[in-house]
């Protein structure tokens, strides 16, 4: 669960990231969605240390079994990023990301070996499951961009 913990942490905090970003290249609705999706992760963070019993962030065990691609299960990478996005691809990438996490806990359900962690697990994995189907309610209520919407009439200029 310490895992799980530092994953969600990882999530909230690079959510805010693309929304500082997106406030950055003028695209504030955007950065709004992202802030939205931070305060989510913040949420599962906090439920996390709830059912733990937590007071304090645990440091992650030397021997994390499943550490290989933590990073990456929720939350986006900054690559999956363009200044022109719109909150459809935003939507995406937090679909994606729900369903990543609710694989993780899944897996983290079935090798737990203790079992307050293994029925916290399986709440968490409903949860992400649940956000996941909350994303695609929200994707029906946002525009497909069109074919061509990260063409810029006025791109960004850098001179060297």
């Amino acid at each position: 669960m310490a895992q799980a913990l530092q994953m969600e942490l990882e999530a909230a905090q690079r959510y805010n990231e693309f929304a500082d970003m997106m406030d950055v290249h003028n695209n504030p609705e955007v950065g709004a969605w992202f802030r939205k999706m931070a305060v989510i992760e913040g949420r599962h963070a906090a439920h996390i240390m709830e059912q733990m019993g937590w007071r304090e962030v645990p440091a992650l065990p030397a021997s994390a079994p499943l550490r290989a691609g933590l990073a990456a299960v929720e939350g986006a990478a900054g690559d999956e990023l363009h200044y022109l996005m719109q909150p459809w691809h935003v939507l995406q990438l937090a679909l994606a990301s729900e369903e990543r996490a609710e694989a993780f806990f899944a897996q983290l359900a079935q090798h737990a070996t203790d079992e307050p962690v293994r029925q916290a697990a399986l709440a968490l994995q409903q949860e992400e499951h649940d956000h996941a189907e909350l994303v695609k309610v929200w994707l029906q209520k946002v525009p497909q961009p069109d074919a061509n919407w990260d063409q810029d009439p006025d791109p960004p200029r850098y001179d060297d």
